[in-house]
């Protein structure tokens, strides 16, 4: 099974920047997909983005142009370049990994909060 580790969530004022990455480890597995969702405090897990094993991606709309997701493929990790933060991107962030065996499974992160104050 796939293990994801998260980091480089925090506090930030509006219109800042962070960084998060989740590092996916085991054996075994080949990634399909890599990517982030987010849930706000009683809202749905919506998703963020998402970046394919060829490169790929896709990104909400409430996100583009602000957020890019990039991947090391050697590392297995995954990134979130976050600008231009806004009070509504507050939300705990969860990675998720798509990845085969000897079938498709998915992994989710332990979640890493995200606050923007305005």
């Amino acid at each position: 099974q796939v293990q994801l580790v998260e980091s480089g969530g925090g506090l930030v004022q509006a219109g800042g920047s962070l960084r998060l990455s989740c590092a996916a480890s085991g054996s075994g597995f080949s990634i399909i997909r890599m990517g982030w969702y987010r849930q706000a405090p009683g809202k749905q897990r919506e998703l963020v983005a998402t970046i394919a094993s060829g490169g790929s991606t896709n990104y909400a709309d409430s996100v583009k142009g602000r957020f890019t997701i990039s991947r090391d493929n050697a590392n297995n990790t995954v990134y979130l370049q976050m600008n231009s933060l806004q009070p509504e991107d507050t939300a705990v962030y969860y990675c998720n990994v798509q990845y085969v065996t000897y079938m498709l499974f998915t992994s989710w992160g332990q979640g890493t909060q995200v606050t923007v104050s305005s």
